[in-house]
């Protein structure tokens, strides 16, 4: 690995705060081509950034990205990175902002989110996505947010779409089982003590939520790769629903989502993981890909 990509790695490994700045310095992005500012919704954080490869796309799968900062902070604007790494792999991409506490609190940012991806049903279209394959990945919060969506039919019912308009679910380092919420500035985020039981993704697995890859650092310190990865693979297994559960080692909390970007790439194959999972349908039974009942515990 060249000097720059361990000095920013180091900077990952031992900072809670993700230079994603120098990330996004760092990135190309020759590849890929970008339309920003779009507005899903009504107001300043009910915007999102299209990422589609630079040669164009003609109905290609869609990735809609929703990042971490524990309901607390982040902003669209830091993942380009991201952005630009998948669509560099034939993807379009959409990464929105949402609303943060103390703006708001849950279930707010999942309206949000959930907008999100109504827009990107209707309208990505015109911008060389297929809506009828749509897939939601977060990485920490964001993973949450992925997966209460795709796994809650709540909230996308009350945008007039199903949960089967979701073609699979990408999780990284996501929090899916946590009451009693520990953190203690997650605390206000869901009305602890009062954190409604069906707030939690795990509580909502169906012989009908869609095929899973879910991945977590082995030796995460922020997000108990067991109780959460392990766990909610274990009920989409016992559900009968497709997942793949990959734990890699050399990466942290912070650094698993950095592993996308060209700078860290060998920190774990992350961007790999993705594509092959879009790739094959989403691991789907069936024609359409393999079964997915895939356990990787090694780097």
């Amino acid at each position: 690995m060249k000097k720059s990509a361990l000095l920013i790695a180091a900077a990952l490994l031992l900072t809670a705060c993700t230079p994603l700045s120098i990330l996004n310095a760092v990135s190309p992005a020759g590849e890929t081509r970008a339309t920003k500012d779009q507005p899903y919704a009504p107001g300043e954080r009910h915007q999102l950034d299209i990422y589609r490869p630079a040669s164009g796309a003609n109905n290609a799968p869609v990735i809609v990205f929703f990042y971490g900062g524990n309901w607390v902070s982040g902003s669209r604007t830091d993942y380009a990175f991201v952005g630009q790494a998948l669509a560099a792999r034939g993807f379009v991409v959409v990464i929105p902002d949402y609303r943060l506490y103390p703006q708001v609190r849950y279930p707010d940012f999942l309206v949000d989110a959930a907008q999100a991806v109504a827009w990107t049903r209707r309208e990505i279209a015109r911008h060389g996505g297929d809506p009828g394959r749509i897939y939601l990945m977060g990485h920490s919060a964001g993973a949450y947010n992925a997966a209460m969506l795709a796994l809650d039919a709540r909230w996308l019912g009350q945008q007039g779409l199903e949960t089967s308009a979701v073609r699979g679910l990408i999780g990284l380092a996501g929090p899916y089982d946590f009451l009693p919420v520990q953190n203690p500035t997650t605390r206000p985020v869901f009305n602890y003590p009062d954190t409604p039981a069906d707030s939690q993704p795990a509580s909502h697995v169906s012989a009908s939520s869609p095929p899973a890859l879910l991945i977590a650092a082995r030796s995460d310190k922020v997000v108990d790769p067991a109780r959460n990865t392990g766990a909610l693979a274990a009920k989409l297994r016992a559900a009968d629903v497709p997942v793949q559960e990959l734990y890699y080692d050399g990466v942290s909390h912070t650094s698993l989502v950095a592993s996308l970007s060209t700078s860290l790439r060998r920190l774990a194959p992350t961007l790999d993981a993705v594509e092959a999972f879009v790739r094959s349908s989403g691991g789907a039974k069936g024609p359409g890909g393999p079964s997915g009942r895939t356990v990787d515990r090694a780097r």
